[in-house]
Parts: C-alpha cells; structure tokens; sequence
C-alpha cells in the first residue's frame, strides 16, 4: 500500500504538477509581453497539448506584434488579458491536484470529484486558448474560408439537431423557425459559420437565470430596398437598363434567449474583444472575452452584419445577415466573397 501511495505521488508530481508549473510560468511570460521564449512541449498528453496550443498561440501573437498591426497599449492589453484569463484554471488544477496529494481527498468519491474538476479547467483552458489562436488568425485575415453554396434549410436542420441535444441536457429548450424558402441557398464557410451559432448560443446558457432556459432561432428574408438610380443610365430599346443595378440579397438570423440581459450602457461595447458585461463579470462562468468579438469578424468576413437588442432581466437577441446565393438553386459550390 505505501509502495502504491508513494508511485502515485511521485506520478502526480511528476505528470501533473511539473508540467502545469512550467504551464503557468509560460503563461505568465506571455503576460509580461515575453514572446520570445518557446513554450516547451514534452509530452503528448492533455496537459501537452496545452502547451501545444499556446505556443501556437504565442507564434500567432508575435506575428501580430511584428507585422504592427496592434499598436503597443493594443498588445499589452492582449497580453494582460491572457495572463489574467489562464491564471484562474491554472490555479485551479494546481489546487485541487495538491489537494489529492496532500490527501485531502481522502476518499474514492472525493478523489474522483477533484479529478473530474482537473478535467473541466483543464476544458476551459483548452477553450481559451482556441479562442484566443482563432481570434489572432481573423484579425490577421489568415483564418481560412471556404465559401460554398449551402441550402439554409438543410444546413440549419443539421445544426439544431446537434445543438439540442447537449441543450436538453443543460434542461434548455431550443426553438427552430425558418420562413424562407426552403430550397434557399446561401454564400458561407459551413465551419465558420457553424462556430458563429456555437459562440451565439453558449452566450446565452452561459448568462441564463438557470431555469427554463429558452432558446428561439429564428430565419427570414430580409426585405430588398430599392436603391438610388444613376445619374446616367444606358437603356435597351424596350426601355430596359443594358447595366442593371445587382443588388445582393440577404437572410436575417436572430439568436433569442430569456437569459439575464445586457445593460444598455454595455451595448456598445459588447463586440469588443475583452469586454465583459456586468452580468458576464458576476458570473461564475467567465468566457474568454473574444466569442462575441469572433462573431463579428467572421459575420464581417461574410460580407453580413450583426447587431443585438437586450433588456436586462428579460434576455437578449442577436440578429446577423448572410447573403443568399441567388445564383445556385442547389448544390455546392465554391464561392469568392469580397472582404
């Protein structure tokens, strides 16, 4: 028995501990605006593929320092925000890892339960990190699209069908309402918009009031305005334009919850990255501060738009635009988009 405690301390230290001090103190360089020094990776596990991933992320972010595209407070805010976001799992995992070494878990349930939360921080350093690369390589317009004819109808269907079911299991009940033609095609990078709806709809559990949580999404055309005409028009001898005005046509998404709501002094600033509401900073739990930023970037990039409307204690909807594929009836098709 003492054989087996003293392998699995040394273990713990060894696979655990180490790897997340030496985690820590590269997240804490990264802090101070150090991009220079590597992030080590040794191992091929959890714990070293988070390593993996920030020190992609430190590559993403000196690309950014070098090529100027962040003035100088711009990069120590980034920094700040980094070192201030990975800290609380870090230190989370360091706690409760100590805690099994120590042999405060002195049970099998309690042992298991300090794991099961090594897992979860260790989740939600993933989920920061990828956030952070993902943000990096859309502010450099080097994320990669993909832009497809893809039928809405079909593509939103897929969606929900996935999104409910870890939705029920979170006892959230997610409503589906598309009034477009259902043979309506759009211009868009299925991945990236797919990461679009994800961010939209973890804002809302995230910020629920925690009972009978409600989601409603909802699709419609949005309605073609008629544009100036030119000065000078070229006209066919039937009185017809021998140039016509193409106008792009577009579908509007709304993401509606019954959460806690935005206070209106925040919603200017809620598509700013790092910006975090009053009931995002109350909340137990804190995102990466980029998903509605990301959102933004990449509905930009689809030559769409996006905007919310909130009341705080009654929830929040956000609305975005794509433009229809008005050229394709059906199948997929590369597409070039102007961004």
């Amino acid at each position: 028995m003492l054989i087996t405690t003293t392998f699995t301390t040394i273990w713990i230290q060894q696979s655990i501990l180490r790897p997340i001090e030496l985690l820590r103190l590269a997240t804490a360089q990264i802090g101070l605006g150090n991009l220079e020094d590597p992030v080590p990776v040794t191992s091929q596990d959890e714990i070293g593929q988070l390593r993996k991933d920030l020190e992609q992320m430190r590559i993403h972010l000196k690309e950014i320092v070098n090529k100027g595209i962040q003035s100088e407070d711009n990069t120590r805010e980034i920094m700040s925000s980094i070192s201030h976001d990975l800290k609380t799992p870090i230190t989370a995992i360091k706690g409760y890892t100590e805690g099994i070494l120590d042999g405060v878990a002195d049970t099998p349930d309690k042992q298991k339960k300090y794991l099961q939360t090594i897992y979860a921080k260790a989740n939600d350093m993933t989920y920061l990190i990828d956030e952070l690369s993902v943000y990096s390589k859309v502010e450099q317009n080097s994320l990669p699209y993909n832009f497809i004819s893809v039928n809405l109808e079909n593509y939103f269907t897929d969606c929900i069908d996935e999104f409910s079911l870890d939705l029920e299991s979170q006892n959230f009940h997610l409503d589906y309402i598309n009034d477009t033609d259902k043979n309506t095609q759009i211009i868009a990078d299925p991945e990236q918009l797919k990461r679009v709806i994800n961010n939209l709809i973890s804002n809302a559990v995230k910020y629920s009031k925690n009972e009978n949580g409600h989601i409603t999404i909802h699709i419609k055309d949005v309605p073609v305005q008629n544009s100036k005409q030119p000065l000078y028009r070229q006209i066919n001898e039937d009185g017809t334009d021998k140039f016509p005005t193409i106008r792009p046509e577009y579908i509007q998404i709304q993401i509606e919850d019954n959460g806690l709501g935005i206070a209106k002094k925040d919603l200017p600033h809620i598509f700013d990255r790092f910006f975090r509401a009053d009931a995002s900073r109350n909340s137990s739990k804190r995102g990466s501060g980029l998903g509605l930023a990301i959102v933004k970037m990449i509905i930009s990039d689809h030559g769409g738009k996006v905007w919310v409307d909130s009341t705080e204690g009654i929830g929040s909807c956000f609305y975005f635009t794509l433009r229809k594929d008005t050229k394709n009836n059906g199948g997929a098709h590369e597409q070039d988009i102007d961004h």
